[in-house]
């Protein structure tokens, strides 16, 4: 096993690396030496000011020292400070601000390098693949670094090339850090849930997955795929043929950072469309994709002249499965709702915690942190407030933060600090939820429906407010039509899927030993300037129409 060697196949497999590793131990030696000298003077910092009661004075600066230790240490320890400042289970919250500040960036390496390391993985010379290509990076990160070229063909395209020797740095550290974990984890007063090196693997695993460019691309071109039906976001295309697990030729894209005010705005494009488009593209990519950008920092997304937003940068990507994308959208809908009983059910349904866990003990301390971050309105919602006020429960409670849900909540506050960059009054709440509201009104698969019915009625009692806030909430998106959503609704209840509803909507009409007039009537009011009659007799037409087809279908192929 060469660890210096390109092997476009290649997996993080720990077995192999600490193999490698124990029959050359002058090599971990080394590092250890390296790495226990550059913490050891912020551990003794810690200890000095714990012996001389001075832990919260000290603070700021000790985790500006950490972030400055991580930055120097390279690649694998910038990935790790990064990795940790999504793990509020892991970190306390005053040190997990300012390892949110590191940036994936480090000096250059050789051009000359670089140019090597073209034409080698090419196995072609530069002046047949390139009329011209940039004399210095255009850009320098932790993992590689990146030139603008011109094809012969003319296409204008950006190389990015990876940092020489990087596999044996990044396998090393992970070693280190794989033993380290073994060994200090039973002496850790830590509340993980389950074995530290575990959260090793899983970093390692999506560690070697981002120095595959060849994988990067296939993230790219399925990431396009899912987008194919959406004009306002543009994926670069990626060019095959000159192409490898350590050289990644893509389409060169001309925009504006999204840290750049100024410039979009000269350039006439609105900032709250471009919010809008950022905002929307990442929750179709949670919650209906299961595939998302998990790396959506500034330097990743750029504001098109035409009022696209392109995504760049594809290497850090994970995937969700179909329940879990439903129990997000549970979890937001009681969050807003304000339901804790059922969001506590909803952090076992999605690995916050285990199986065993009695919630009933945490519900109050839900209620309590969570009540407070969301605030009077719903309005009031700020996705990085409720993740920090969450992180004071984790050294309480058993909570833990799974792997993927560490990558999604990195993902949302950074797509919600870059909102409120372009706009300080953003409320991602005014996205997101009419956005769930729509897709659960919809009811665009069953699964959706039945959880619509789930949230409506709650120990066998309608939520009539509920149902007002969502069809509030969702009208407040200009571009959501209610019509196709009645249409949709009446359908399913003439359907044998619909039978359970049918019944329930009789006996929530005359539930309490009344009829719920005033309720009725309230709904008509809010949603009557959206439908007309013309255009409701039609849509109940439509419906019909649609359901005697499909009952005429059903008959042919019984």
């Amino acid at each position: 096993m060469n660890l210096d060697q390109s092997d476009p196949g290649r997996h993080y497999n720990p077995e192999a690396i600490a193999r490698y590793y124990r029959r050359r131990p002058w090599h971990s030696i080394w590092r250890t030496v390296t790495v226990v000298w550059c913490f050891l003077g912020f551990i003794l910092g810690l200890l000095w000011d714990r012996w001389r009661h001075e832990e919260g004075q000290h603070t700021p600066e000790r985790a500006a020292h950490l972030r400055r230790i991580l930055t120097r240490l390279g690649p694998t320890f910038i990935k790790v400070g990064q990795a940790l400042s999504t793990r509020p289970d892991l970190v306390r919250q005053d040190f997990l601000n300012e390892l949110m500040k590191l940036q994936d960036q480090l000096p250059p390496f050789s051009n000359d390098l670089a140019m090597t390391t073209i034409r080698q993985e090419i196995d072609q010379d530069l002046s047949n693949i390139f009329s011209e290509i940039s004399p210095q990076p255009v850009a320098a990160a932790s993992l590689g670094q990146v030139y603008k070229a011109r094809l012969w063909t003319g296409e204008q395209v950006a190389v990015k090339v990876q940092r020489p020797h990087l596999l044996p740095i990044i396998s090393l550290d992970l070693y280190l850090m794989r033993w380290l974990a073994g060994w200090i984890a039973p002496w850790l007063p830590l509340n993980l849930g389950h074995d530290l090196t575990l959260i090793v693997d899983e970093f390692g695993t999506k560690l070697f997955e981002e120095i595959d460019y060849i994988h990067e691309g296939r993230n790219a071109e399925q990431f396009a795929a899912y987008f194919g039906d959406d004009p306002q976001v543009k994926v670069p295309v990626i060019y095959w043929r000159y192409t490898s697990t350590r050289v990644l030729t893509l389409e060169w894209i001309e925009g504006f950072n999204l840290n750049d005010t100024a410039g979009i705005e000269a350039a006439g494009l609105d900032l709250n469309s471009l919010i809008l488009v950022g905002v929307t593209s990442g929750l179709r990519q949670l919650l209906e994709f299961g595939f998302f950008h998990a790396d959506p920092h500034p330097g990743n997304l750029f504001a098109m002249a035409d009022g696209r937003m392109a995504f760049i940068d594809f290497g850090m990507m994970d995937q969700l499965e179909q329940g879990t994308k439903e129990n997000l959208v549970d979890a937001v809908v009681h969050l807003i709702n304000k339901d804790y009983d059922e969001l506590g059910n909803d952090f076992v349904k999605l690995g916050f915690l285990t199986p065993e866990t009695d919630v009933r003990p945490i519900i109050p301390a839900l209620e309590r942190v969570l009540g407070n971050a969301i605030g009077e309105s719903v309005k009031d919602f700020n996705f990085k407030t409720i993740t920090d006020s969450f992180s004071e429960l984790m050294f309480e409670y058993p909570f833990r933060v799974p792997a993927k849900f560490a990558l999604i909540i990195r993902s949302l506050v950074t797509q919600e600090g870059i909102a409120l960059t372009l706009n300080p009054s953003f409320k991602i709440v005014e996205v997101a939820y009419p956005y769930v509201a729509r897709r659960l009104l919809n009811g665009e698969t069953p699964a959706m429906r039945r959880r619509l019915i789930e949230i409506l009625f709650k120990d066998d009692k309608f939520q009539w407010q509920r149902l007002e806030n969502m069809i509030h909430i969702a009208q407040s998106d200009q571009s959501f039509d209610l019509l196709p959503t009645a249409q949709l609704g009446i359908q399913y209840l003439l359907s044998e899927e619909g039978d359970f509803l049918r019944r329930q909507i009789l006996l929530v009409l005359t539930e309490d030993e009344r009829l719920h007039t005033e309720e009725v009537q309230r709904l008509w009011q809010l949603v009557q300037p959206t439908i007309q009659p013309r255009r409701l007799w039609n849509a109940a037409v439509g419906a019909l129409v649609e359901f005697s087809s499909n009952q005429v279908a059903a008959l042919r192929q019984s």
